[in-house]
């Protein structure tokens, strides 16, 4: 750290941060807040969590809340007029307690890690057809490379969420415009009509599913939706309301996130032969390789909080209504916590302790399906092409908060 990086105001940082450039290289940007301390101030209501004890900390500390309606009504006026925000405060990943504990216990259990283990042989067969299909757009595609984001790292996702949710193939490509633009909207927005783009999308998806959850009342097959369906109108607490928007809320989250993961975890094998040929034959490696992709450069960078009441914390008083930006990625490279944070290191011990899936009450609920699908994908992927390579210098989407590629080319060799 130089001495003009450390006394680099952190509001300066953030602005860049927060620019298209910033946004393609966040990580020295972190370094240089981390350069005033675990927790720094940005205004008078506005904190960010850049070390990894604030942001542990953070994702389990009971006074700071979710961005849920009543805590959107002191942060962002206006949003009501929004089915973005309207839709995101809905769903379980937008709700503090009771509401949250009441969606998840309904949800949860169709995620558990012994329920995704019997999804293995449906991964196993989805991941197949994806290499296959890359193979056959590659051959099919211009000679210079193809895009792994269409090709492979959105689709696979999607078809695994497809099976389980009942949505057929024909619909999934053309859900992802549909879920880009739904994920802008959790980004920071100097301006309302800045999530238009999003309303929009989230109005389309909203009626989407709807109509999905009325198809599987009248005709229940074996996938989730049906499941669910059936629960809720066996008289469960869950409205039908809340239903459509957690649907909504597993669509988005459940292909955007391993989206990243997926295209983060191959480019760096790409660059890095050594870890690809390990991939391919060590089961046990690539686990720990994709929990430092994770740790290394995550898809998910930030995480907002509000402050639900007047509260100490690391020495500082937090008042009521007061943001915390928990910017996670940030504290999964703190020197503090990992040795050598900026090097990529799949040996590493103890990078299971990233915060990229959360903490506490709100862990992802989709972890083990992202991590199984990763798993099961890279080494038939580098079995089927020891030969890919990355072509350019990949760029990454203008967000921030879930950061990852719009495109990747790639040759296969």
């Amino acid at each position: 750290m130089t001495e003009t990086q450390a006394l680099t105001e952190p509001l300066d940082t953030m602005i860049r941060l927060l620019s298209f450039e910033g946004k393609q290289n966040p990580y020295p940007l972190y370094e240089e807040l981390r350069a005033h301390g675990g927790l720094v101030r940005l205004g008078d209501k506005h904190w960010l969590a850049v070390g990894y004890e604030e942001c542990a900390r953070a994702l389990r500390a009971p006074g700071l809340l979710q961005t849920d309606a009543a805590m959107q009504d002191l942060r962002m006026p206006g949003w009501r007029e929004h089915s973005s925000w309207q839709w995101l405060t809905k769903n379980m990943l937008f709700s503090n307690e009771p509401d949250h504990d009441r969606m998840r216990r309904f949800f949860s259990s169709a995620f558990s890690a012994h329920s995704v283990s019997a999804f293995g042989p449906m991964v196993e067969r989805l991941a197949d057809e994806a290499v296959a299909h890359l193979e056959k757009a590659a051959a099919e595609g211009a000679p210079e490379g193809v895009d792994l984001v269409e090709e492979l790292t959105y689709r696979l996702p999607i078809a695994v969420l497809g099976e389980l949710l009942s949505i057929p193939p024909e619909d999934q490509p053309g859900m992802h415009p549909l879920i880009k633009a739904i994920t802008t909207s959790m980004d920071p927005v100097g301006d309302l009509s800045q999530l238009n783009p999003g309303d929009a999308a989230m109005d389309k998806l909203a009626e989407y599913v709807a109509d999905l959850v009325d198809r599987r009342r009248a005709a229940p097959g074996t996938d989730l939706t049906s499941a669910f369906v059936k629960a809720r109108d066996a008289g469960s607490d869950l409205t039908e309301e809340d239903l459509v928007a957690n649907l909504m809320a597993v669509i988005v989250a459940g292909s955007e996130a391993p989206q990243d993961l997926l295209g983060n975890s191959i480019r760096i094998a790409a660059q890095h032969p050594e870890y690809a040929e390990r991939i391919r034959e060590d089961a046990e490696f690539t686990a720990r390789f994709l929990e430092e992709v994770l740790r290394f450069d995550p898809p998910v960078h930030a995480l907002n909080r509000v402050a639900g009441e007047d509260q100490e914390f690391f020495g500082e008083t937090v008042t009521r209504g007061s943001a915390v930006t928990l910017l996670i990625a940030s504290g999964n490279r703190d020197p503090r916590r990992f040795t050598e944070p900026d090097r990529f290191d799949p040996d590493r011990p103890g990078n299971q302790k990233q915060l990229t899936f959360s903490a506490g009450a709100h862990y992802c609920l989709g972890a083990a399906l992202a991590r199984m699908t990763a798993e099961t994908l890279l080494p038939k992927l580098f079995r089927r092409f020891p030969d890919l390579a990355v072509v350019g210098t990949p760029g990454f989407r203008d967000q921030i908060v879930q950061r990852g590629h719009d495109r990747l080319p790639v040759t296969l060799g």
